[in-house]
């Protein structure tokens, strides 16, 4: 395993969406960069960022001046190694089994778990990690619109949609299969150490067995891997519930602003006070756009209704019950 060189002096944060079902963050994309930090040995700070539930920029990591964003460069993971963060994947970038088997983590199971939390399932699970800091209106409409988007994204209409969950579901077997066997009894995928195929396939797993449902298709189908279930319950002890050690993240659940905090206590201390200084132009440019960034929700929420006016009314019903809408 590769130890972080010459960065111990440095402060990082990592930037992600709120922590839900006893998981640090439960959004499938922050929880493998929360894991690949870990795994590497870096120490940083984790701050929540509930402003913008739909910003494609969280999860990020930053320090000082500098900041690797999710939507740079191939994800926040892939900037850590460029950048000369922490890397690592050196010993493993021509081995053929492990390319493959990232293409299979990212694609595959990428598509199963994004049509899990937002279309196999009732939609509250996705709900409480993006949009419960929101009003009810506001929230429940960025919903059925990600739900919409989503559908877009994966190729599902209404002609294909049963085709469209069948070949999901059997490309996630697949790739359990294969993964299951590469695994063995080992400790990590590949020479038994840690990787980003690990923190990739460690959050995706985590997220299925802990935030889907008991009910979730996908969930069943990664249960009959017990080696997998071990795998991911041994290393959630080891790098999320085990708060003894010294790498270990400190972390605070209020929203982080887009610079660094410089004063952090351990999550099982209250914050320390710090004096009271002049907020710099940035702040300054962060309070406003968090002062309308309802308003601006609540113009997109109308521009959405008013769009999808256009496409056929079969697509999306309200009803009176709790949920207050069903697709077909």
């Amino acid at each position: 395993m590769e130890q972080v060189q010459a960065r111990e002096a440095e402060e990082f944060t990592l930037v992600t969406r709120k922590p839900y079902f006893d998981l640090p963050t439960a959004c499938p994309l922050c929880l493998p960069v929360y894991i690949y930090l870990k795994l590497a040995h870096l120490p940083f700070h984790l701050e929540f960022n509930s402003v913008y539930p739909d910003s494609d920029q969280i999860p990020y990591v930053e320090s000082g001046t500098y900041v690797a964003y999710n939507n740079e460069n191939g994800g926040v993971i892939e900037r850590l190694k460029q950048d000369g963060i922490v890397d690592l994947d050196s010993e493993f970038q021509s081995v053929p089994d492990w390319i493959s088997m990232k293409a299979m983590i990212s694609s595959w199971l990428a598509d199963a778990i994004m049509y899990e939390l937002w279309v196999g399932s009732d939609g509250r699970s996705a709900n409480k990690i993006y949009y419960s800091d929101l009003s009810w209106p506001i929230g429940k409409v960025l919903l059925l619109k990600q739900i919409y988007i989503v559908k877009q994204r994966l190729g599902i209409t209404k002609d294909n949609a049963e085709q469209r969950e069948d070949e999901i579901y059997r490309r996630a077997k697949i790739a359990y299969g294969a993964l299951s066997t590469r695994l063995g009894e080992q400790n990590f995928l590949f020479d038994d150490r840690p990787s980003s195929l690990d923190a990739t396939f460690l959050g995706h797993a985590l997220v299925t067995l802990h935030v889907l449902p008991e009910s979730s298709v996908l969930r069943s189908k990664l249960s009959e891997h017990d080696n997998i279930v071990r795998y991911a319950e041994k290393l959630k002890m080891e790098l999320i519930e085990s708060g003894s050690s010294s790498s270990g993240p400190q972390f605070h659940s209020v929203p982080s602003s887009s610079a660094p905090r410089k004063d952090s206590s351990n999550w099982r201390s209250k914050p320390k006070s710090k004096p009271k200084r002049e907020k710099t132009d940035e702040e300054k440019t962060f309070k406003r756009r968090a002062k309308y960034f309802l308003g601006a929700q609540l113009l997109a929420v109308l521009l959405f209704l008013s769009v999808m006016g256009g496409y056929d009314s079969g697509d999306m019903e309200f009803d009176d019950d709790d949920e207050g809408f069903t697709y077909d």
